[in-house]
């Protein structure tokens, strides 16, 4: 089976098991490039807060900065980002919910909606899928910088391949191992994860030369910034491909599986599929038609906590959103 359907899969069985949000394809690095394939957040003390907040991720530099819901405030002085970026930066606030804009005495302003909830997030546990054991490809490497790093709690190694005791012994004894069939959604538990020390500081592998590899030491306090930012992708995102990547295809159809769908199936391939990469006119078996009609974000509300009309945070982007009081 391929990785993505895969992937899939493996999300579709186990968020009815956790009490918290899955994601797929989060970056998870300090200096580096490492991306998790499945990231679950399981809820802290103050998730509920998070939840009622607004829907989206909200922008780091946003976090970062002493915008509140107090006075409104000018995003170019209070906000660190570079002014190439700054528009962009608010711009992605206010869709997802945390930033409202003001125009006063002839200014944009910005302020919060809400204040932000810090200790909303528990604990956090990075998945790595490789069906096909066989072609491994840099999976050590890449369980190596996850557990050197500890930015998660703890990381697991999910495969529909049978584990050898020679498989184990490639991989950090950190890692844990599931056994997973995606056809049934069967799961063995292999072996158990260790826990990762996320609170302390971390070593990131970031290139390997011959007879030497450059890394980058973490502290405490960058790794909780990436901690935040990546539990912030994660409520954001999700793990449902996006109503529009949906291809304009007659062969693809509904795959609800077991009720949290929906997911892309595409018959003539006999399996679910990307439709970011796999499809449209180049697929040898498309069939020109109108994408299915489907709502990814009402199936993740009816399967989570997460809202997406939390607070009524849906707002008008752009400049024709501003309200004159000024």
């Amino acid at each position: 089976m391929r990785e993505y359907a895969f992937e899939l899969a493996l999300c579709a069985h186990r968020e009815p098991q956790v009490d918290g949000l899955l994601a797929r394809q989060l970056g998870a690095s300090c200096h580096g490039t490492r991306v998790l394939d499945v990231v679950e957040l399981a809820p802290g003390p103050r998730f509920d807060d998070r939840v009622s907040l607004c829907p989206g991720t909200i922008p780091a530099p946003v976090l970062e900065s002493d915008v509140g819901p107090g006075t409104a405030r000018d995003p170019r002085e209070a906000l660190d980002a570079h002014p190439d970026r700054l528009d962009d930066v608010v711009e992605a606030a206010v869709t997802a919910g945390y930033l409202e804009r003001e125009r006063r005495d002839g200014r944009d302003l910005v302020r919060a909606t809400g204040r932000y909830p810090e200790g909303w997030a528990g604990r956090l546990r990075g998945i790595e899928n490789k069906p096909d054991l066989g072609r491994p490809g840099d999976l050590e490497r890449q369980l190596r910088t996850d557990v050197s790093l500890g930015l998660v709690d703890e990381v697991v190694l999910a495969t529909a391949s049978h584990v050898t005791g020679a498989h184990l012994n490639r991989i950090p004894d950190a890692v844990g191992v599931w056994r997973f069939d995606p056809e049934t959604g069967g799961r063995e538990v292999v072996r158990e994860p260790t826990p990762l020390d996320a609170d302390g500081p971390g070593v990131e592998p970031l290139a390997e030369h011959s007879g030497r590899t450059d890394i980058a030491v973490v502290t405490a306090a960058e790794k909780r910034r990436a901690r935040r930012r990546l539990a912030e992708r994660a409520f954001g995102k999700g793990w449902r491909p996006a109503a529009e990547v949906w291809p304009d295809c007659a062969r693809v159809t509904v795959d609800e599986r077991a009720g949290v769908g929906p997911l892309p199936d595409c018959p003539w391939k006999g399996r679910l599929v990307d439709p970011a990469s796999e499809c449209g006119p180049a697929c040898g078996g498309h069939e020109r038609g109108t994408a299915p009609a489907v709502d990814p974000e009402a199936a993740r509300a009816a399967a989570t906590a997460w809202d997406p009309d939390a607070g009524d945070r849906r707002r008008q982007t752009g400049l024709d959103s501003f309200g004159d009081t000024g």
